[in-house]
């Protein structure tokens, strides 16, 4: 926006410093509205997942093309005052506000902000967001940090803000969408950002807006976005929580960007995921997954959408890494890019007893084959580290309709080649270009399906910088170095990779020297690096698993701080 504009618009600019900023209208609550259904059935061979979300969604069936991937702000970057902002709400220690709940959320406003000022202790507040916000005049909920920690906002002993009437209370501590006050059709253009929202669990209580005690559900989430389009979910902490988050197929153009989610699930469940989704197009990026909560038999990312982009994402452990799945809605399953995910320069982490030891599931596991996704995965420059003492595979393809085509991975397992296989034997796999492991395998099982080896690098180890402390940028003497090959030129029309994951939950542009290595990371002239802070020294054995490296006569290894 022109500065000259930017100050007009300014000059509009309402600071609310009581409950409401303006007369609203009394809305009548419409009691007898049920709200879609959000229950979960199904089951699946060795993971019994979770099966339908929600009823009819709207699917706007865009073009997946490539979308702005710069890397996102930090919470310390954003602007004060984001264009299109009209209302401000400020909540916390020594603001108007002094809790959530105090915010009228039944009013709220297109060109609002509401910002939640960290505390010590934690806000114990739930509320829905359900307003139409527009491109230049969004409803942005952000927390304000303090000395670097997020505002917290705990399910656990919450209260609803009585004004408020939502269904679903159960399923979120924060949702979007979906409410008879207030009554909107449609809620849009809604940020949730730099929140650190936690508590959405089944042995937790909570007091409803009628003001009576209530219990979350086994799969409740610390956000659910029950209906809405144009959600940005950015720089959140989502945590223990049955789900960290979850989207139903009312929801489209959902963006999930720089958070850090970990240690949700319920254990001994395989219901409950980190993230579980189903929306018609959603975008994962610059996300650190953590392990789920210990115990926990859930899956990293569970995903049903139709437009699926998983990139520059950090994912380690669960019961698979991803499990891209079917949808049982005809809205989704019709739209023209349900058939075909993109997967790219991410970090996939497998530890030992890890549950499943297939990193990706792609296609379906409802037991209907004719809604599974039939089509392609594409799933390219990517680096997966496995370091299970057994077998490790890459991807289930659920049936012969289902192929991934792999290009550019550094695909390393720790136990040997012998160990890895590419599918569980069903399916079609394209290799091209790829680091794998002397000795790997087409399957551990019986190879019904092909797995076509175009032309692969091979050897005994990839050239990581440091296995032990997961570093795994390339050391200068790397075999993936300058080894990539072309993508396919639909994919690299669309989704060209730009960018690269960096600790914490942030991004950097990829390095473009003229050649293409393999994996998630260019390597760049050596730079010195600082390590996570739980990192170990390199061992012998891990030297010896990495593979011959010449020695560096700079004495500073390239790595980069991925955790």
């Amino acid at each position: 926006m022109p500065s000259t504009l930017r100050i007009l618009a300014c000059s509009f600019l309402v600071v609310c410093w009581g409950t409401t900023c303006a007369d609203t209208a009394e809305s009548s609550v419409d009691g007898s509205a049920p709200g879609p259904e959000t229950d979960e059935g199904g089951d699946d061979d060795d993971d019994a997942d979770d099966d339908d979300d929600n009823d009819d969604a709207d699917d706007d069936d865009d073009d997946d093309d490539d979308d702005d991937d710069d890397t996102p702000p930090s919470c310390s970057e954003l602007d004060s005052t984001p264009d299109g902002i009209s209302v401000i709400y400020d909540v916390g220690p020594g603001q108007p506000l002094e809790t959530p709940s105090d915010v009228p959320w039944e009013a709220i406003t297109a060109g609002t902000l509401i910002r939640i000022h960290a505390r010590d202790e934690p806000y114990q507040d739930k509320w829905v967001v359900n307003t139409a916000g527009a491109a230049d005049a969004p409803v942005i909920v952000r927390g304000v940090p303090r000395n670097g920690q997020l505002p917290t906002i705990s399910g656990d002993g919450a209260r609803t803000r009585p004004e408020l009437d939502f269904w679903n209370e159960e399923r979120a501590v924060i949702k979007i969408g979906a409410s008879s006050v207030p009554d909107n059709d449609q809620a849009s253009h809604i940020t949730i950002e730099c929140l650190d929202i936690r508590g959405a669990r089944s042995d937790h209580s909570f007091t409803d807006h009628n003001g009576d005690p209530a219990t979350y559900a086994e799969n409740a989430a610390a956000i659910t976005v029950e209906q809405g389009e144009h959600i940005l979910i950015r720089n959140c902490r989502l945590h223990d929580s049955g789900n960290g988050l979850f989207t139903t197929s009312l929801s489209s153009d959902v963006r999930i960007v720089g958070n850090h989610i970990h240690d949700n699930g319920n254990v001994d469940s395989f219901y409950e995921h980190n993230s579980y989704t189903e929306s018609a197009g959603i975008t994962f990026e610059f996300n650190h997954y953590g392990p789920l909560c210990t115990g926990c038999a859930g899956n990293n990312l569970k995903d049903r959408s139709a437009g699926t982009v998983i990139r520059y994402n950090w994912i380690e452990n669960g019961n698979r890494q991803l499990d891209l799945v079917d949808t049982s809605h005809s809205e989704l399953a019709e739209s023209s890019n349900y058939a075909t995910t993109f997967v790219y320069s991410n970090v996939l982490v497998e530890a030992e007893g890890e549950g499943n030891s297939q990193i990706i599931h792609y296609g379906g596991d409802s037991g209907d084959a004719d809604r599974y996704r039939k089509g392609t995965l594409h799933l390219y420059h990517n680096t997966v580290v496995s370091t299970r003492t057994g077998n490790t595979t890459l991807v289930r393809l659920s049936t012969a309709d289902e192929s991934i085509d792999a290009r550019n991975n550094i695909i390393y397992a720790a136990a040997g080649g012998d160990r890895l296989a590419i599918t569980s034997g069903t399916g079609t796999a394209t290799l091209a270009h790829n680091w794998l492991p002397d000795g790997w395998r087409e399957s551990h099982d019986q190879l019904e399906g092909s797995v076509v080896d175009t032309g692969n690098v091979e050897g005994e180890g990839p050239g990581l910088t440091d296995l032990n402390s997961q570093q795994f940028g390339l050391h200068a003497d790397s075999m993936c170095r300058d080894a990539g090959g072309p993508l396919l030129d639909d994919v690299m029309l669309r989704h060209p990779v730009t960018s690269e994951y960096v600790s914490l939950q942030r991004g950097r542009p990829r390095l473009d020297d003229g050649s293409v290595d393999i994996g998630a990371f260019e390597y760049e002239a050596p730079r010195a690096w600082p390590r996570p802070p739980d990192t170990a020294p390199e061992s012998a054995e891990t030297r010896d698993a990495l593979g011959p490296r010449r020695r560096d006569t700079t004495g500073v290894h390239h790595a980069r701080p991925l955790r």
